[in-house]
């Protein structure tokens, strides 16, 4: 399936300001829609569904979702430039501009790079011209992803990163990430993504063999739906194919690499892969570019935990406890930038509870995190992290009823195989660290850890 490359144009047949009638459906079909085939494209032109000049929500998907755009600035029609806009807003590159010879073009787009075409006196598409071998060479070379928008030129001028779109430059003022906007595709693409993944569910549920046959069927990752190039990314994360996940990072398109999430889960692959300086290298920077975030903090903890018990292993025990520190401060700081997360907050806990002397903030934060999560429970969409959470928290407090209750319900919430052994690993550690300590270990926590692994 071609990538698809959106149309921005007028309809039917308009005056020019010199009062030359122009057959802008001849245009289409005779000139930009062949050309556009030409270069690998699928060409996609708006309907004419709107009603009243009212740009419906199709329209908006399209411009914000097409990988690629020809925008024809001729007349300088009002619809057209404000589709224009909007895709220079929210696409660094791959929109190119066209106008016929001789039409004026408005002062704030006249130096951009439009490319002219020629019409004969009918008001159709000259022949023979060579506009459409340079319109194709035009297409082709925004494959390669210079910023064409004025906007996103500026931006890289000013140390933003042209390969973020704005709604991600903008991320700490709750603007949109690629996650949450891309929940409508159109009807061209929504087939082929469903089945690819259905195919990745069965793979995943096949093992780490399958996925790889997906993504080498799937070539070339560049002009992908995103949604499915994540769905990869995120099923070898599903298997713990970890040096997978990060061989697979340097595949996906620098616009994909450059979003939060998947800069939040190469760092997490970065690590359990055992590369801890680097993962830690990423989320600090991460953390400096975006600002705080629950998530990039409690991945920064993770990274400090399993540094700690590495060397607590390794006998290093005055290290140790200074990673075990920083972790803690990790969490606690991701927890208190978001307080409706309670997986930092938990963690936090976690670990304070394994010190060996007293930390008087476990006894402050640990109602908080507990309020948080129960929050999330009356919220009505409760997921496996929230009743681990509050499983988690039970097993502090030594309560053996709440412990069991919210055990079948993590149990029933599993999506991945990593999720229960994550709250398996946490349960063992407040048990040995008991142990050490001297204090009681009831046999039901033991039998909780017991029922974790069993999945």
């Amino acid at each position: 399936m071609n990538p698809l490359c959106f149309v921005l144009m007028p309809f039917g047949q308009k005056h020019d300001a010199s009062g030359t009638i122009i057959d802008f459906d001849k245009v289409y079909n005779e000139l930009i829609a062949p050309t556009i085939r030409e270069a690998g494209l699928e060409p996609l032109r708006a309907d004419e569904e709107m009603t009243g000049g009212v740009i419906h929500k199709p329209m908006f998907e399209r411009l914000i979702l097409c990988e690629y755009a020809v925008a024809d600035l001729t007349t300088a029609n009002a619809n057209v430039f404000y589709e224009l806009g909007i895709r220079h807003a929210v696409r660094p590159w791959s929109t190119v501009m066209i106008f016929a010879e001789g039409s004026r073009l408005p002062f704030d787009v006249a130096l951009l790079r439009a490319m002219p075409y020629t019409l004969t006196a009918a008001g159709v598409p000259a022949k023979d011209d060579g506009t459409k071998l340079a319109l194709a060479k035009r297409l082709r070379a925004a494959r390669d992803r210079a910023a064409d928008s004025p906007l996103f030129q500026l931006l890289d001028g000013g140390g933003y990163d042209a390969g973020a779109p704005l709604f991600q430059i903008l991320e700490g003022m709750k603007g949109l990430d690629i996650a949450r906007l891309k929940t409508d595709v159109f009807r061209e693409q929504v087939a082929y993504s469903q089945q690819l993944k259905s195919n990745l569910a069965d793979a995943r549920r096949a093992g780490l063999e399958a996925i790889r046959g997906i993504e080498n069927r799937l070539g070339d990752l560049t002009d992908l739906e995103t949604g499915v190039v994540i769905d990869l990314f995120l099923s070898y994360r599903a298997v713990k194919a970890w040096p997978d996940m990060v061989r697979f990072f340097e595949r996906m398109p620098r616009l994909l690499q450059d979003t939060v999430m998947v800069q939040e889960q190469y760092a997490l692959a970065l690590n359990r892969n055992g590369q801890d300086e680097k993962a830690e290298s990423v989320t600090k920077e991460l953390l400096k570019k975006r600002g705080a975030s629950s998530e990039t903090y409690g991945i920064l903890g993770r990274i400090y935990k399993d540094r700690w018990e590495r060397l607590v292993k390794d006998g290093s025990l005055v290290r140790a406890r200074g990673e075990l520190e920083k972790a803690i401060n990790a969490y606690l700081q991701g927890f208190e930038t978001d307080w409706r997360d309670a997986y930092p907050g938990v963690n936090a806990c976690t670990l304070m509870s394994l010190k060996d002397t007293s930390d008087e903030r476990l006894f402050k934060i640990l109602p908080v995190v507990s309020y948080a999560v129960e929050r999330r429970l009356s919220g009505g969409s409760p997921d496996y992290w929230d009743y681990a959470t509050l499983l988690e928290l039970a097993v502090l407090r030594q309560d053996e009823v709440t412990a069991s209750q919210y055990l079948s319900d993590a149990l029933a919430n599993i999506r991945e195989p990593f999720e229960p052994e994550t709250t398996a690993r946490n349960l063992r550690l407040i048990r040995e660290s008991r142990e050490r300590r001297g204090e009681e270990v009831y046999s039901w926590m033991s039998k909780v850890e017991e029922e974790l692994h069993k999945v």
